[in-house]
């Protein structure tokens, strides 16, 4: 267990930054299981979703430059919760699974050739004896602008995505899981990407939120 509290070359805890991220949000709060809420809901809502500011590099997925940015796909954002969990002493790992996503928009489905999500991350906490799964992926305002319910997390049981949205549609389908680590295999993941992705996922000057609304009203 103690290899899922130590920092690693991206669950980088000890940065400042992080510790002052998960200090900051678990001020005056001693149980793990409340601590952990509060961090969940924090990362999911404070660091914006935005696919197109992919990076599968070490400094790109680094816990302390997704607080910098502010911005993160489902990886990052599931390493800064695996990190802060860590900086207050929960045992937390990165867990990867394939995902049908149909929260997406034109240019990502045309790049991905599918609405097959390779590698979703999310993060596996450990409380109260039992390895908890959630996602703090989809902020709040997103989730609102797709007329999606938010993930809620409560410490007791997992948090991953919903199956369908607040209109009955399809939303997410778990395919595959892919195992959990204790840093992740980026190896692992470039391989898959470059197998299964169109261009590289080069979205470097593209508008993720302007991407959206343009999904939005054409719905």
């Amino acid at each position: 267990m103690l290899k899922y509290l130590k920092s690693t070359p991206t669950i980088d805890y000890d940065h400042a930054d992080v510790m002052d991220f998960a200090n900051q949000h678990t001020n005056g709060c001693s149980d793990p299981r409340e601590r952990a809420i509060r961090l969940f809901y924090a990362v999911r809502d404070s660091i914006l979703y935005n696919p197109y500011s992919y990076k599968l590099s070490v400094k790109g997925l680094r816990a302390s430059t997704t607080l910098r940015i502010g911005r993160a796909w489902c990886v990052p954002k599931a390493i800064l919760l695996a990190a802060c969990c860590r900086a207050v002493g929960i045992p937390a790992r990165l867990g990867f699974a394939d995902v049908r996503n149909h929260l997406s928009t034109a240019r990502m489905r045309k790049h991905m050739k599918d609405t097959v999500f390779f590698w979703h991350g999310y993060t596996s906490i450990y409380l109260e004896e039992a390895w908890l799964r959630a996602t703090p992926a989809f902020n709040i305002e997103l989730c609102q602008r797709f007329r999606l319910r938010p993930l809620d997390f409560n410490g007791r049981s997992d948090a991953l995505f919903q199956p369908f949205d607040l209109e009955g549609n399809q939303h997410m389908e778990y395919i595959r899981y892919r195992g959990e680590f204790m840093d992740v295999p980026i190896e692992q993941i470039t391989e898959t990407f470059s197998r299964e992705y169109l261009s590289g996922l080069d979205w470097k000057n593209v508008d993720f939120d302007r991407d959206v609304d343009q999904e939005v009203s054409n719905d």
